[in-house]
């Protein structure tokens, strides 16, 4: 018991008095377990009753949530009759306001569709204009492209403004006053030449250098143009001067002869740029003219011919106006004698209606078997007056017309 366990310090601890250290250590746990277990009765009876008194409260306080609740549902389930009742009535509002809705988009749908189709029609008829416009342009190409093949060649072209030539003038002319290819004294042959009142013709020379003014508008450089500009003045001028040469016979023919230039932009761009060549020619007594120019002078050269044959006329006009006033006053007489049959035939129908005035009373007397005596005096005879040679209504046959009657 007394051997030393271990050392605390310079103290030795024995078994014996360990094991008092360890029983002295155990009564003061077993002290101090007491006191615990003491003092957590007395607060276990506390606790017990504060949780008494915390069961009522929470009973109360149950009881007030289960009525609280009670009117919450008696609340919810008013909320929710006046919202199925809301409900409904939006529902039915909805389901009116899509009906109309689907009405409208229904209407606006078809509209559209009508609209779309009378576009798509309109459109198709459009394509349809533009494929036929599209062929037109694709043959307008194709007869300028022939055209100009037809310019290119120089006796092609000479064609081109005869045709053109002629068409204006037999357009414009009557038959028999112009003449194409006449041969004149000197053996020379114009295009056409057209007979004025002075029966000497008047020539017109449808050929025209051409290929100067398509070398001037193909000219870019300064140089080539004003080499293309002394090109078109000597072309123009030697052809002015060939004309002069040949179609201008003094005596035979007019004083004046015309060249015609079978396009109008040229003619502008030669009168307009080059007035120089204009004057001259004139000075040559031979006119540059476009085709409505031309068609001008025929309508003027027109006009004269037919004032001419008016002229030649006038006697035959005056007798014709002469013989017309002569019947005139044989028909103002026969139409006098006619007034005076129609006044004869007047009266004679006045008599006839008196006469029938009588037979139409007289039968209503004897209808009546009224026979007393009439107091009006016998309805005279009343001669009709003819003049002498005439037998009844008409006059005796007419003498026989003399001429000129």
């Amino acid at each position: 018991m007394n051997e030393t366990l271990f050392l605390i310090g310079d103290f030795p601890v024995s078994t014996g008095l360990a094991l008092v250290a360890f029983g002295a250590l155990a009564l003061v746990l077993l002290l101090i377990i007491a006191i615990v277990i003491a003092r957590s009765g007395r607060a276990g009876a506390a606790m017990a009753m504060a949780q008494a008194i915390r069961a009522d409260e929470l009973e109360e306080r149950l009881s007030q949530l289960l009525q609280a609740q009670s009117e919450a549902t008696g609340r919810v389930d008013a909320m929710g009759q006046a919202l199925a009742g809301r409900q409904a009535d939006m529902a039915r509002a909805v389901s009116e306001r899509l009906d109309s809705v689907t009405h409208r988009v229904g209407q606006s749908m078809e509209q559209t569709t009508r609209n779309t189709m009378d576009s798509l029609r309109a459109l198709h008829e459009r394509l349809g204009i533009i494929d036929n416009a599209h062929k037109n342009l694709t043959d307008l190409t194709t007869q300028v492209t022939t055209l100009r093949d037809v310019l290119a060649n120089k006796q092609s072209r000479g064609a081109f403004g005869q045709a053109r030539m002629e068409a204006i003038v037999r357009d414009g002319m009557p038959q028999g006053a112009y003449a194409f290819q006449h041969t004149l004294s000197t053996g020379k042959r114009p295009d056409c030449v057209v007979f004025l009142p002075d029966q000497r013709p008047l020539c017109i020379d449808a050929k025209f250098p051409l290929e100067a003014i398509t070398a001037l508008h193909d000219a870019r450089s300064d140089e080539e143009k004003k080499f293309a500009t002394q090109r078109l003045r000597q072309d123009v001028m030697k052809h002015v001067g060939d004309i002069a040469d040949k179609y201008l016979v003094p005596g035979e023919t007019q004083d004046t002869a015309l060249m015609f230039v079978p396009s109008e932009s040229v003619y502008a761009e030669i009168h307009d740029g080059f007035d120089d060549i204009i004057q001259k020619a004139y000075r040559a007594r031979v006119v540059l003219v476009s085709p409505s120019l031309l068609m001008l002078a025929i309508q003027v050269m027109q006009q004269i011919l037919k004032d001419a044959r008016m002229r030649d006329a006038a006697d035959q006009v005056r007798t014709e106006v002469m013989n017309m006033m002569g019947d005139v006053e044989r028909l103002r007489d026969r139409v006098s004698k006619l007034g005076s049959h129609f006044d004869q035939v007047s009266e004679d129908v006045r008599q006839v209606l008196i006469s029938v005035n009588k037979i139409g009373k007289r039968a209503a007397k004897i209808e009546e078997l009224d026979f007393s005596t009439d107091d009006a005096p016998a309805e005279p005879s009343t001669p009709r007056v003819v003049k002498a040679g005439n037998t009844g209504l008409f006059p005796t046959p007419p003498r026989k017309l003399q001429a000129g009657e």
